[in-house]
């Protein structure tokens, strides 16, 4: 039996799991540059680490490029599910023990199919991946309505920023167009000289998202991570920080956030008629 075949297998090998459970995580920015991708596939591995079956979906509409991160070669996406052209099972990449991507497409083509007959289809091919504990989807940056789309039908968000002026800006303006639809956002602050730095930049944006977002809103830190020269060299080596490079500053501060995500697993799911791999598909391609 081929690597794939043996990964996949162990995907789908357990009888009786409810699909429902799966946590669906959106990961995204006000802007670029701001290291999300990279976050969002350390955070994915650190999770498979723990125990998490974990699912990183590429929906960075216009720049797809986990594949690129992870170093392995994605020959189908979820493109071609939704046009029948493959099942999930084939398009599905084994990364490491517990962690499997879910290759995207570099447009927004996934986002016009709407018929009832799809849909159906689709969501059926989708029960491959309802044993995951967490589906990541990495979107891409900015307040763009194919954005928003997906941060609508996920289960949690997390928004990523760092300490440029710019990016907060552009993150405070992400967290209130979010704010619109959900009550409760995560933050991460990336590329921090220390935690205290990324502490005062959530303090400063909670601040003012309390003076000008509704009282029932929340805004979490869910972590800071620490800045580093060989997070830049890792992503141009194709290799995970997290797992080349497992003892230097930034790697410990995503594996503190990604402890911090595990630890929430349990929490309440929103007040939704369906959750999970099914739920978060119906939302984003509209229903049946």
């Amino acid at each position: 039996m081929s690597t794939q075949a043996k990964g996949l297998e162990a995907l789908v090998k357990e009888e009786g799991r409810r699909g429902d459970s799966t946590r669906v995580v959106a990961i995204t920015s006000g802007k670029g540059g701001v290291g999300k991708s990279t976050l969002a596939a350390n955070l994915a591995y650190e999770l498979s680490g723990m125990g998490f079956k974990v699912g990183i979906m590429d929906a960075d509409i216009g720049l797809a490029n986990l594949d690129v991160i992870f170093n392995v070669r994605a020959e189908k996406n979820i493109l071609h599910v939704l046009k029948g052209e493959a099942g999930f099972r084939e398009i599905v990449v084994p990364i490491e023990p517990n962690l499997w991507l879910i290759p995207g497409e570099s447009g927004d083509e996934i986002l016009k199919f709407s018929d009832a007959t799809i849909v159906s289809r689709f969501l059926d091919e989708a029960q491959a991946l309802e044993n995951l504990d967490f589906l990541l989807i990495d979107t891409g940056a900015g307040i763009g309505e194919s954005i928003q789309m997906f941060l609508r039908a996920a289960d949690e968000v997390v928004v990523v920023t760092v300490p440029d002026p710019a990016a907060i800006t552009d993150a405070y303006a992400m967290i209130k167009v979010i704010s619109k639809s959900r009550d409760h956002v995560y933050l991460v602050v990336n590329q921090v000289k220390n935690a205290r730095e990324g502490e005062k930049i959530f303090e400063t944006i909670e601040r003012v998202a309390r003076s000008n977002i509704d009282s029932a809103f929340k805004l979490e830190l869910l972590g800071t991570v620490r800045e580093d020269a060989y997070v830049a060299r890792s992503v141009k080596q194709r290799a995970l920080v997290c797992k080349e490079l497992a003892n230097i500053a930034p790697a410990g501060d995503i594996r503190a956030v990604a402890r911090s995500l595990g630890g929430k697993k349990e929490r309440k799911m929103l007040d939704r008629e369906q959750s999970g791999i099914g739920g978060f598909f119906k939302r984003l391609l509209g229903g049946l």
